[in-house]
């Protein structure tokens, strides 16, 4: 029997929201000031762009600790502990005088904010099944999407206005709201008698246990590249749009706005037919979606479309974000519901993992062109949907065997 702490409330689905906005805000927001901040520290795109690296590599060293912690520990005060270190660490990221120690407080940041990723999945999983978690986490993606809908057009004005440093006491003030918040109305989901003692051996045959399961690592690398293909936009899309298409800053955010009005479209779809249709067929449909968009792009630098040529098929591509992601969780944390929060740590490490490695391969190569950003979203995209139907083969050998 599920454990049901609370009814899914309006309120909760926007509480919990709101603590998945918080890494779509420390992202986001400070995208379309990434030229700014290249100029104030005389350094280049690609020492920029690694800001933007180290923050997702700290995210995925984080989650790998705070799912078992989570386990062991209950919830609730990882999530608190997490997130007021993230609020520190945007302070101090503010601060930098420099683009070092503004590289290491994004590790930080990313590290810190690994928890309330880890958490919210291991929550949402205490509550739901499947379907209603893939359905309840659509919801919820639903309204995180807003942050990454407003973050960039607030943070291009923000530059412009107030500096590109305002930007990270803002984050740092969200974070705070979202602890008050936490301390007050989210329940704790895992009771005292379904913990398991925090020992190094156990965590590490956990995470054996995944690894090793060719079914379990299939559908994570399903996602994480999924997730890396958007990510490699993300490092890219700055730069393609101010210096390769002579965007003005503070309009590169409604370009990005194209991107999650797409996505809750499409996370609004998912919600609706995951009940009817189940997460394996939402999952290939997502991962068709994205692969369609994938080739698209590809054409659309051949033919030399000019931005447009970019905006559209990326897209298409990031509609299915939500779509794939929680539908490849909700299948993942069915099959190990005993150790939901490691198997959430493990996902979100490689998922963010992954997407760091694409994001330093784009912030390797010269930022002259969107070539780098085309191809690492088309290998994504193709390597995403092999994974998927690598899976599905071997499921299909095993039921006949």
């Amino acid at each position: 029997m599920r454990l049901q702490t609370t009814p899914l409330s309006f309120l909760l689905i926007i509480i919990l929201g709101a603590i998945a906005a918080l890494t779509p805000f420390a992202i986001d927001m400070y995208l379309p000031a990434m030229p700014s901040i290249s100029n104030e520290f005389s350094v280049s795109a690609g020492d920029i762009q690694f800001t933007l690296t180290a923050y997702m590599a700290g995210f995925a060293i984080g989650q790998l600790l705070h799912g078992p912690l989570a386990d062991s520990f209950g919830r609730k005060p990882v999530l608190l502990i997490g997130i007021l270190f993230f609020t520190l660490a945007s302070v101090f990221s503010a601060i930098s005088p420099n683009i070092e120690i503004l590289t290491w407080m994004r590790v930080a940041q990313g590290f810190a904010g690994a928890a309330a990723a880890v958490v919210i999945q291991a929550i949402v999983r205490d509550m739901f099944e499947k379907e209603e978690f893939a359905r309840t986490m659509s919801f919820i993606v639903l309204v995180m999407t807003l942050a990454p809908l407003i973050a960039p057009l607030l943070g291009g004005y923000m530059t412009i206005w107030f500096g590109w440093r305002s930007i990270f006491w803002l984050i740092a003030l969200i974070a705070l709201v979202v602890i008050v918040a936490i301390s007050f109305k989210i329940p704790e989901t895992l009771p005292i008698d379904k913990r398991h003692p925090f020992r190094v051996h156990s965590v590490l045959r956990n995470y054996r246990s995944l690894v090793v399961s060719a079914d379990a690592m299939l559908l994570i690398l399903t996602g994480a590249l999924s997730f890396a293909g958007m990510f490699a936009f993300l490092t890219a899309a700055s730069f393609i749009f101010v210096e390769l298409h002579n965007v003005a800053i503070e309009h590169v955010g409604y370009l990005f706005a194209l991107n999650v009005f797409a996505m809750m479209v499409m996370t609004v779809v998912n919600g609706r037919l995951v009940r009817a249709k189940g997460s394996q067929w939402m999952l290939k449909l997502g991962l068709t979606i994205q692969l369609v968009g994938a080739i698209l792009l590809l054409l659309g630098q051949i033919a030399n479309l000019g931005l447009w040529g970019v905006v559209l098929p990326v897209m298409l591509y990031v509609s299915a974000i939500s779509t794939v992601g929680s539908n490849s969780m909700a299948i993942l944390l069915n099959d190990y519901p005993w150790i939901a929060g490691t198997a959430s740590s493990l996902s979100g490490t490689l998922r963010f993992g992954l997407a760091g490695v694409a994001g330093a391969v784009i912030s390797f190569l010269p930022a002259t062109s969107s070539w780098p950003m085309v191809v690492v979203i088309c290998c994504c995209a193709i390597l995403g949907f092999a994974c998927f139907l690598l899976r599905n083969a071997k499921q299909q050998k095993g039921v006949s065997q």
